[in-house]
């Protein structure tokens, strides 16, 4: 009788067991499907945390005290996110400057460090930012056995991005209509007494704190590679940007994952004829439907050259001397560790980005503390995060997409926290504080003002020695 009632009644036993499994499932299901609504899986938080991948270094030492000479328009910035990356998960003390830079254009003085207590007491680790570079001074602040290294570029490519980004700060860019009409006819629009022209002729000479409006000859283009094979120890090319990653990692002895990267400060290729709303076509409603003329000829290529004639020669000697330095390497051991980079940044990119992984204009970014500085009518691009990160994974992935000037003022702020205000972005409109433009005082007269603002004298040159 009772048998008979369970199986009319309620049903048959069976019937209940497979609906306790139903029930089950569902549950699990629902449970794991909040668990990676608020996190990413496992698997992809393991990945931040997991041993260098990198093939072995050996026994050697991490180098914690490094110089960079951050030259410009050369992917220099990616290489200082990496400094600053470093620097920053180690708790290293890093020479920043009072402002954005370090006394640019003037030769670099120890004074322009903020924390600076004179030669001989200096605690600094990293060195980084924009200055021109000037070695006595620099030794004053970085210990004695600091790693120095550097970036350069070709010329031509320099040249192009130069005149996108400086367009409205060089008197000899804007003057003129396009690349092209300026790489035929350098002298009609060059003058060297003009602020900011520098920006215009051997850049990279510049910036190395030698003088760029020298006249070219094999004897002073040599010369000037010796005094900087002098001090720096690697040069690297900017054109093999992941080579260098991997030469650079085995200089420093640092992990895979400290030369892993996303490109930071590039610039939008082609114009946004839509974007009339942007503040882009607010401040600037004449310029903005169109981006500066880059295109050139194979002829108005090799006269860029010749106008860079001493940028030309230092690419060319230290472009051959890398490839020494991946000879020595091993060309088929470079080609498995750059392939092992390549893959590692893409697992991270897949990890950390949005849209794939593509930079996107600013005015898209939601995180508004994230957004790089734009200057000009030229749109520079940054990234968004994957939404729902882990808090370890988010703070791992923002380092590596924060741009410069944020970053340096979260470092400021931690290095200095008495004295450093709140981290902030700059603004869009901020050049006083990037140091670009006749709006900050950067025009052919009156005083030049550097990122926070202090005037700064007449370019000067340091004498080679």
């Amino acid at each position: 009788m009772v048998r008979w009632l369970v199986c009319t009644r309620w049903g048959p036993l069976w019937l209940w067991k497979a609906l306790l499994v139903c029930v089950a499932f569902a549950f699990a299901g629902q449970l794991l499907g909040v668990i990676f609504n608020k996190t990413v899986p496992s698997a992809g938080r393991s990945i931040l945390s997991a041993p260098d991948q990198g093939p072995s270094l050996g026994s050697c030492r991490p180098h914690t005290h490094i110089m960079f000479l951050k030259t410009h328009k050369t992917a220099s910035s990616t290489v200082l996110n990496m400094l600053y990356r470093f620097g920053e998960e180690r708790g290293l003390r890093f020479a920043l400057p009072l402002g954005y830079q370090l006394g640019y254009p003037l030769p670099f003085n120890a004074h322009r460090v903020k924390g600076y207590r004179g030669p001989g007491a200096s605690d600094f680790h990293i060195m980084g930012n924009h200055m021109r570079f000037n070695r006595a001074e620099v030794e004053k602040v970085m210990p004695s056995d600091a790693f120095y290294f550097s970036i350069v570029r070709d010329p031509v490519a320099l040249a192009e991005s130069s005149f996108a980004y400086y367009k409205e700060v060089a008197p000899a860019f804007r003057k003129a209509k396009s690349l092209g009409e300026f790489a035929d006819n350098p002298w009609k629009f060059y003058d060297a007494r003009l602020r900011n022209n520098h920006y215009a002729r051997n850049l990279l000479w510049f910036d190395f704190g030698m003088d760029h409006n020298a006249n070219y000859s094999i004897p002073l283009a040599r010369h000037g590679e010796k005094v900087i094979k002098q001090v720096f120890k690697l040069i690297l090319v900017s054109e093999y940007f992941d080579q260098s990653m991997i030469l650079l990692r085995h200089a420093l002895c640092w992990p895979l994952d400290a030369v892993v990267s996303f490109s930071l400060n590039a610039r939008q290729q082609k114009s946004d004829r839509s974007s009339s709303s942007s503040w882009v076509a607010k401040a600037a409603p004449s310029q903005a439907k169109m981006l500066p003329n880059l295109s050139l000829t194979d002829e108005q290529r090799e006269k860029l050259r010749e106008w860079n004639a001493l940028d030309w020669a230092l690419y060319q000697a230290f472009n051959r001397t890398f490839w020494e330095k991946i000879q020595r390497f091993g060309l088929a051991r470079m080609d498995q560790e750059v392939a092992l980079l390549r893959t590692r940044r893409e697992d991270l990119a897949r990890l950390c980005l949005r849209d794939g992984g593509k930079p996107v204009e600013a005015q898209r970014i939601r995180d508004k503390t994230i957004r790089p500085f734009q200057s000009g009518v030229v749109k520079i691009l940054g990234y968004e995060l994957q939404p729902r990160l882990d808090n370890a994974t988010r703070t791992a992935c923002l380092r590596m997409i924060r741009p410069e000037i944020q970053y340096k003022d979260v470092l400021d702020a931690k290095q200095f926290p008495r004295s450093a205000a709140p981290a902030q972005p700059a603004p869009p409109d901020s050049k006083a504080r990037a140091g670009l433009g006749e709006r900050a005082g950067l025009g052919e007269g009156g005083g030049v003002r550097d990122w926070d603002g202090s005037h700064l004298k007449q370019n000067q040159t340091v004498k080679l020695r």
